[in-house]
């Protein structure tokens, strides 16, 4: 089965990742605050929902899919760091918002909060990579039962992931409130945000690494 040193590192992988905004965080985040608590749990849900979407193809192997088309992988990523270095332009612009900058924003019905959490997280290129790239490379063959290491390695990495995005959904609408009193921090944090997520798009799309093969014994 998998080893102390695997579940450690991808524990400390999905929290760097976590803690940086991206897709997941922006929704979340816009939700608990223009609709609630509620709603941003709600979101989470879908975002769950999502994480397991994608726990599911990786212990099914669709890594090995990729591994063996690697066109398929590079438009993947090239991909998924265009849409950060999106997010990064949004954030950087003149006249650009912080994520926790509060937006008129429609109130949306349960069900659709929950699809576009879903919906939001399968379209997450850096959940992608996670899975497709990152954590095969914590499997070892050699121990056994691939399916099982990749299983108890992304549950790791969906445990990290609900619980930082919960207590971000559930302290939003404060943490908007304390920095809608102090506009210097909200454009420091809108300026940190949109550095660190052009920085993760230039990673990305400069990566030249493969996808891991792990196929079943």
């Amino acid at each position: 089965m998998v080893t102390l040193n695997a579940v450690l590192g991808v524990a400390a992988i999905e929290l760097g990742m976590v803690l940086i905004p991206g897709p997941n965080m922006i929704y979340l985040v816009s939700r608990s605050v223009t609709q609630g608590r509620r709603a941003g749990l709600i979101s989470l849900a879908g975002v769950a929902c999502g994480f397991f979407v994608y726990l599911v193809a990786a212990t099914a192997g669709v890594a090995t899919i990729f591994a063996l088309v690697p066109a398929v992988y590079t438009a993947l990523k090239l991909a998924g760091a265009a849409y950060l270095l999106w997010l990064a332009f949004q954030a950087l612009r003149p006249g650009g918002k912080s994520v926790f900058a509060p937006t008129a924003l429609p109130a949306d019905r349960p069900g659709k909060l929950f699809t576009m959490g879903l919906v939001t997280n399968l379209l997450n290129p850096k959940i992608a990579i996670m899975y497709v790239s990152l954590l095969p490379q914590f499997v070892v063959p050699a121990r056994g039962g691939v399916a099982a290491q990749s299983l108890t390695l992304g549950l790791v990495q969906i445990t990290i992931a609900i619980t930082v995005n919960g207590l971000i959904a559930m302290s939003a609408g404060s943490i908007a409130r304390f920095l809608g009193n102090r506009p210097g921090w909200l454009k420091a944090q809108r300026y940190v945000m949109g550095t660190v997520l052009g920085v993760l798009a230039v990673r990305i799309a400069a990566d030249r690494s493969r996808a891991v093969v792990t196929a079943a014994p």
